[in-house]
């Protein structure tokens, strides 16, 4: 360490003798010009001939000038350098080695006296604009790891204690079935979790890019409703389905897939017994609006507005039918698709999720 500030020491003492060379000579060199053209143009006006000891006094007198504005431009160069580039630097690559070493919460406070058109105050803006997005992204990281250890530890521990209990020797072969079913609603639910998981990092990355083709909405929606057939029938829901003829979108069919799985899962899920769920879907100018209605149990103003968000679960009683990823997917696609996404909400009554998406101009009659 000492070395280093020796080092450093040593590197300033050049720097300052470079810059006042640089000035001395420059100064010479200015000088120098301007008194011999003031005696060429004062011998030619006034025909004085300067004498030997004359010019001697005044070079001498002249050679301490130069040494004194020298030291003075190097001294206020050195305070400019010192006042308006070395401390906002260190103050730059000081909070940059606080970021390298983790600490996001850093911030560099406006540095008084910087001219403004210099440039720094701009870099110093930038830089707080990047931690603070820096810290968000860490603080989002760090709830998604722990969000995923806490939803893949739920299943495994179902999987583990139902094992533990198969290899009872005397268990009946009832009590066998029931365990093993439940493992393997377990293993289900874990591998749909981690498929969730891939598809949203995906889209997130845009590493899975969209297959865009036009074709008809309405049919899509008929075949992915009719995929919860058994389960709305064991719940004896009544399903209630208005959809507009020939309404055609552009889109990716197989991403918007999960987007209408999704919400019917949802709309089914937490609607009990006997209850209603409801499709729609009209168009609105040059939007195509489906709109996914049901009686469940609905959701306060506060939950809707983290609904969307990864792992968010307002409803913790239906925590083991889910895993928290399912809207956040369901925003991630839309947002891909250049759609839009609502949701409107009464507890105790139900909910109405609202999609919009862009339609051809002659796709509805």
């Amino acid at each position: 360490m000492k070395t280093q500030q020796k080092q450093e020491r040593f590197q300033r003492g050049l720097r300052a003798l470079r810059n006042y060379c640089i000035f001395f000579l420059t100064m010479c060199f200015v000088v120098t010009c301007c008194m011999m053209m003031f005696l060429q143009v004062m011998r030619r006006v006034t025909g004085i001939e300067l004498q030997k000891e004359h010019i001697e006094s005044a070079a001498e007198l002249t050679f301490i000038t130069i040494v004194v504005l020298s030291l003075i431009c190097a001294l206020i160069d050195y305070l400019r350098r010192k006042i308006m580039i070395d401390r906002p630097v260190k103050s730059i690559a000081s909070a940059a080695e606080k970021v390298m070493a983790g600490n996001l919460s850093v911030r560099i406070e406006p540095i008084r006296g910087i001219n403004p058109n210099d440039g720094f105050q701009t870099v110093i803006d930038s830089f707080n604009r990047m931690t603070e997005e820096l810290s968000k992204m860490e603080t989002l990281r760090t709830d998604f790891i722990a969000n995923v250890s806490h939803e893949l530890k739920t299943p495994l521990s179902v999987m583990q204690n139902y094992g533990t209990m198969l290899q009872q020797p005397e268990l009946p072969a009832e009590k066998r079935i029931e365990y093993a079913k439940a493992i393997t609603d377990a293993s289900r639910r874990l591998a749909a979790m981690i498929s969730n998981i891939l598809k949203l990092n995906k889209l997130e990355n845009q590493t899975l890019f969209p297959d865009i083709k036009t074709y008809d909405l309405g049919e899509q929606l008929c075949e992915c409703l009719l995929g919860f057939e058994d389960i709305w029938e064991s719940k004896n829901l009544d399903i209630q389905t208005e959809l507009q003829e020939n309404v055609r979108v552009t889109a990716d069919p197989e991403i918007l897939c999960l987007v209408w799985n999704n919400l019917f899962s949802n709309a089914i899920k937490f609607t009990e017994p006997g209850g209603t769920v409801s499709l729609t879907l009209e168009t609105q100018e040059d939007w195509a609006v489906v709109k996914v209605e049901d009686t469940g149990c609905g959701i306060s103003s506060e939950v809707g507005k983290h609904i969307f968000e990864k792992f968010y679960q307002g409803d913790t009683s239906h925590a083991a039918q889910g895993n928290g990823l399912g809207l956040a997917l369901v925003k991630r696609v839309i947002d891909i698709m250049n759609g839009e996404i609502f949701v409107s909400s009464e507890v105790g009554k139900g909910s109405i999720f609202t999609v919009r998406l862009r339609r051809e101009p002659d796709g509805s009659i």
